[in-house]
């Protein structure tokens, strides 16, 4: 078996060795919201990992592996201007041949990657876009209307309903087999009516990672990159969450150390110098597999899935670019503006009401009373009109009585209990969650869910090596 540069699925097998649970694999679980490298719930199932060839025996245990490419920095000495002319070649080839003929449907943004996919797409008639917003948000349908109205692409909005987790948890955890937590992939909530309307899901994950810098020095050391990388992929309250954890399973050591030497030993293997470049690789390789493709199946699981920067040529092309290029989105935005300068002129929801044209005025001076006037009707609907606007997935998912009371019969759950997070540990964060600080705690309180799942479906009950 091959497996693609980034793997747009989990794929696990079997390893010969006792069925235990990983516990330390799970406290770094815990901390991050997904297992690293080859890690998984179980000592003796192993995921597989990315850009390997593997070898089975006639069990079907993995017997031997080999890598066939790797991560590199070898820029070219090219513009901006050649770089968007080459990613633009490359990124429409990829595109037609995938989805030519194909009855697509292309989740809209305010962001610059599906507007970028939307720029690409000839066949304006075989396309369904939508978006969907918080029950009492803000708008964020109205950047996907536009550029779907720009466009002639036929537009629906969807709106998540407060509470809508508890209708379909069960079948979430089925789907993703709790290697992700439950609160990101709203698109559960509506995945029914969406998957209807064509072929294929045209999707735009990893595009801001492998088109941007990483925001770091490009000469740090080892070290530096591990505390950064650390930074980058510890959630708030994790460390907590995983520090109680290690302790209430007796573990040798401390947690934070032994995630240091984890990630320092990864990073090690990655044979490039330019830290962003590095750091780009490292997320690639054991974020992107783990995390962003385990919901991944939310969508593949109802209908094929393209996802045009998760292709092995669009890693290659990233490799040679240089990083003054690929930092601050510039190939994709030039690349928008050359193609199609109308979804050019539509507001980036990051710095609306600006757009790829001007949005280096955002930050101007003569822009700041209108940030202050954006934030001021933003309390006063908070505070006079008692209409908090709902920003974050915990928040429609986890506030409100009834949503407490579903959330509590999953943590306090029986078994999970007994078998593998103690009472007084549930009750520590939970706690936290409702008296201290939910934006903190909700991270804890999340991966706590996802452990019962886990125990619910397939602690005992069900193989996970898919």
């Amino acid at each position: 078996m091959k497996t693609p540069v980034i793997p747009a699925r989990q794929i696990f097998a079997r390893k010969k060795t006792e069925h235990s649970l990983n516990y330390k694999a799970i406290c770094i679980f815990a901390s991050t919201g997904f297992f690293l490298g080859e890690d998984t719930y179980f000592n003796d199932v192993m995921a597989l990992q990315p850009f390997t060839e593997y070898l089975f025996d006639e069990n079907d245990y993995v017997i031997s592996s080999d890598k066939y490419w790797s991560w590199h920095y070898n820029p070219k000495d090219v513009s901006l201007k050649q770089s968007t002319e080459e990613f633009a070649h490359l990124f429409e080839k990829i595109v037609s041949k995938n989805l030519n003929g194909k009855k697509i449907i292309l989740p809209l943004s305010g962001g610059i990657d599906s507007r970028t996919q939307a720029t690409a797409i000839e066949d304006t008639e075989n396309i369904f876009c939508y978006s969907y917003k918080f029950d009492n948000s803000f708008d964020e349908t109205k950047y996907g209307r536009m550029i779907s109205e720009a466009r002639g692409f036929k537009f629906k909005e969807y709106v998540i309903e407060k509470g809508y987790l508890w209708n379909v948890i069960d079948r979430l955890a089925e789907i993703n087999m709790c290697f992700a937590d439950f609160t990101h992939p709203r698109q559960m909530a509506v995945i029914d009516d969406i998957s209807k309307q064509g072929d294929v899901f045209f999707l735009g994950h990893w595009g801001d990672v492998l088109f941007d810098d990483m925001r770091v020095a490009d000469n740090l050391t080892n070290e530096e990159q591990t505390e950064i990388v650390i930074k980058k992929i510890i959630k708030k309250g994790g460390k907590e969450l995983s520090e109680k954890l290690w302790e209430a399973w007796g573990l040798d050591g401390n947690f934070i150390d032994y995630l240091k030497e984890r990630i320092s030993v990864l990073l090690k293997e990655i044979k490039i110098e330019n830290a962003n470049s590095k750091v780009r690789a490292f997320k690639s390789m054991y974020w992107a597999p783990r995390w962003t493709s385990a919901n991944m199946n939310v969508f593949s699981d109802f209908r094929p899935v393209y996802l045009p920067y998760y292709s092995d040529e669009m890693c290659e092309f990233i490799c040679g670019i240089p990083e003054s290029i690929l930092s601050g989105r510039k190939i994709q935005i030039e690349y928008i503006k050359m193609k199609n300068p109308q979804l050019a002129k539509i507001p980036w929801q990051t710095y609306d009401p600006f757009n790829l044209y001007n949005y280096g005025n955002y930050d101007k001076p003569a822009n700041i009373p209108a940030r202050a006037l954006g934030k001021l009707k933003r309390v006063v609907r908070e505070k006079i009109f008692n209409k908090k606007n709902i920003t974050r997935n915990w928040e429609l998912q986890f506030a409100g009585d009834e949503n407490e009371n579903k959330l509590k019969s999953f943590l306090y759950e029986e078994m999970f209990i007994k078998e593998l997070v103690p009472e007084e540990t549930v009750n520590l964060f939970f706690n936290k969650f409702k008296a201290d600080d939910p934006v903190i705690y909700s991270h804890p309180v999340s991966m706590l869910l996802t452990l019962s799942l886990f125990v619910k479906h397939f602690y005992k009950n069900t193989d996970v090596s898919g």
